[in-house]
């Protein structure tokens, strides 16, 4: 693209804390929380996979990033996991209490 078309789209480079945060935004939707103003259904095996992509990022960034950077990415996926959990356990919680005796 030349610097004409990146103007005229708007288009700017992606940053790595935009990355980071636009995957989190996806992963929240997946894990079915309220984001936007939307409740979407819940995916875990996507929400899961998504966490996994990051934990990822951070094994091969690890020493190339700043330290915010660094921090960001260590605090979203801990904030995740603690989510995916959160929702394994009540869905498993959920599908005993349907389950017949």
């Amino acid at each position: 693209m030349t610097d004409c078309e990146d103007k005229a789209s708007g288009a700017e480079a992606v940053k790595f804390t935009t990355f980071v945060l636009s995957l989190s935004t996806a992963a929240l939707q997946q894990l079915g929380l309220d984001v936007e103003g939307r409740a979407p259904t819940a995916d875990l095996p996507m929400a899961r996979q998504t966490i996994d992509i990051l934990a990822m990022l951070q094994d091969k960034t690890q020493g190339n990033l700043s330290e915010q950077e660094s921090k960001l990415l260590g605090n979203v996926l801990y904030d995740l996991r603690m989510r995916y959990v959160a929702k394994v356990e009540e869905s498993c919680a959920k599908a005993k209490a349907d389950k017949p005796s």
